[in-house]
């Protein structure tokens, strides 16, 4: 995410500076707005961080180029000749633009980073291997960000929550939240098991279900195209010649003439629905609403819902402490379940009732009526002995297994669905065209 530096005047009329993280400048004028209001403070400054280039030389050696970050060339040009260059020129970069690294990258920046960290290897060197080793150039980018700054005394959580947008929000809380703990081989172990498992769904999900539906959809368009055009050039030489149709070409034909007429309109009509649902999709409301609807589909409804409990087990497992921060624990997994509804249940219900009522976990939990009761009885267990870190942990591990079965279940429903699909349109194809060659033309009369 954008870093800018803003600077201004306190109504006692001494000099503010300090930094914020927003999508854009509009974002981050609107924030600064919002201070100006709460303290009194004018703003007369604001600057955005920015990629410079640079080319330098250090007495009769040849002359380098290079990249830096800073708010300003000024700032570029100061710290090189505190470092004995000779500053030829600094420019700030055209096209100060990189691509989000891919969700693989930075499983493998994690799962890297935990074996190095496993096997006692210091923090800030795993970080400098890594940062020159990676072959995604914006996790590069990112990974010199994070080394420079905590380096620098930075508090781990800011770091790496100015780059959630790269990295993910989860997945940069975990990184900060391993930052300041004593056990941040355990923390990365979990995060890049959290990530695979995550990634390993998404895979499985598109096999089941985005590919049939890709399938159906462009059967369904071939299926148009045959009735709107292909299909009329046989059957209207009939009609020329005043030949009674038979009920399915005859059907067929004023399906193809309407579809001809009003095709236009009615693509107008599914374009403009489709935008509106998808904007409506993305609003909170909407979100909440396909989540709900989502984990009560028969079939794959139970799929998501379960994948989404074993993700919270599993997050809950990894934060779960001290008592100061079950709830920090609770509300973290709650977001990274991947599901809106059960997120928005469990903050609205499970943390007022443990915060304003006192009520134990396992309680709380139950009332959100998103828990399956299999996961409210092992969570329960291990409240009753004093094993619920680990009880959450074995959930994780049921549910991991089971979904990947009913993975596979799903995925053999899918194709057994289409192909009867596919089946019943071939047919019905076979039986309008075979039609037509029952068709009997009179002979004529000489």
């Amino acid at each position: 995410m954008p870093e800018f530096r803003y600077q201004g005047v306190s109504p006692s009329g001494k000099l503010v500076r300090g930094t914020l993280f927003a999508k854009n400048r509009g974002k981050a004028k609107k924030r600064l707005g919002q201070l100006e209001a709460e303290r009194g403070i004018r703003i007369t400054q604001l600057q955005r961080r920015a990629t410079f280039l640079y080319r330098v030389q250090k007495g009769t050696e040849k002359p380098v180029q290079g990249e830096q970050r800073a708010f300003s060339k000024e700032e570029v040009e100061m710290a090189l000749r505190r470092m004995g260059y000779r500053v030829i020129w600094v420019r700030k970069k055209l096209l100060d633009w990189t691509l989000k690294p891919s969700p693989k990258d930075v499983t493998m920046f994690i799962r890297l980073s935990a074996d190095l960290l496993r096997e006692k290897f210091p923090y800030d060197e795993a970080l400098q291997l890594l940062s020159s080793d990676i072959q995604s150039k914006s996790l590069r980018i990112i990974l010199k960000d994070i080394l420079q700054d905590l380096r620098e005394g930075k508090d781990g959580r800011e770091v790496f929550g100015k780059h959630e947008y790269s990295l993910g929000r989860f997945t940069a809380y975990m990184l900060g939240v391993a930052s300041k703990s004593g056990n941040m081989a355990e923390i990365y172990e979990s995060t890049a098991k959290f990530l695979e498992r995550d990634q390993q769904f998404r895979k499985d999900l598109r096999s089941s279900l985005v590919m049939p539906l890709v399938i159906v959809a462009l059967l369904f368009a071939a299926v148009i195209y045959y009735v709107a055009y292909i299909f009329p050039a046989t059957a209207k030489m009939f009609t020329k010649f005043d030949i009674p149709l038979p009920p399915l070409t005859s059907a067929t034909l004023r399906m193809s003439d309407f579809l001809q007429h009003n095709i236009l309109w009615m693509l107008g009509i599914a374009v403009v629905l489709g935008l509106a649902a998808f904007q409506f999709f993305r609003s909170p409301k909407g979100r909440l609403l396909l989540d709900r609807t989502l984990i009560r589909i028969p079939v794959v409804g139970p799929l998501f819902h379960k994948t989404s409990i074993e993700i919270f087990s599993r997050v809950f497992h990894t934060l779960y402490g001290g008592s100061g921060e079950n709830m920090e624990a609770i509300r973290i997994a709650a977001e990274a379940c991947r599901n809106r509804f059960i997120e928005h249940q469990i903050k609205t219900i499970a943390l007022p009732m443990m915060l304003r009522e006192g009520k134990g976990i396992v309680e709380s939990l139950q009332a959100t009526e998103v828990f399956p009761e299999s996961a409210i009885s092992r969570f329960r267990s291990g409240a009753e002995t004093g094993t619920l870190r680990q009880a959450a942990l074995q959930l994780a591990e049921y549910y991991e297994k089971e979904t990947s079965y009913r993975m596979k279940g799903v995925i053999d429903f899918v194709n057994i669905i289409i192909t009867m699909f596919i089946m019943v349109v071939m047919i019905g194809l076979t039986l309008v065209s075979s039609e037509i060659a029952t068709i009997k033309i009179p002979t004529a009369k000489f």
